[in-house]
């Protein structure tokens, strides 16, 4: 390996971190303003229908997730409780 291989892989491995730390804080930035949005609408969704009594992610009858604002949701959340 000549040095100016070995420089040439140094910046892309450098690159490809600088733009990794750029992607997150960006990210951070977007998944934010998602959830709250997401939050905002399921926060009044859920008072017109208690179907959850925890706060735990769970399953509706629907389908549809309850108390998880983020699109990745856990495969094996249980079924949401319904009120007795």
């Amino acid at each position: 390996m000549t040095r100016a291989e070995f420089a040439q892989g140094s910046a892309t491995f450098l690159v490809v971190i600088v733009a990794g730390f750029l992607a997150e804080s960006y990210l951070d930035r977007h998944l934010v303003n998602e959830t709250d949005k997401k939050a905002a609408s399921s926060a009044s969704a859920e008072t017109t229908s208690a179907e959850t009594t925890s706060s735990a992610a769970c399953v509706g009858k629907d389908g549809s997730w309850k108390n998880w604002p983020w699109s990745n949701v856990p495969i094996l959340s249980p079924k949401c409780r319904e009120e007795r």
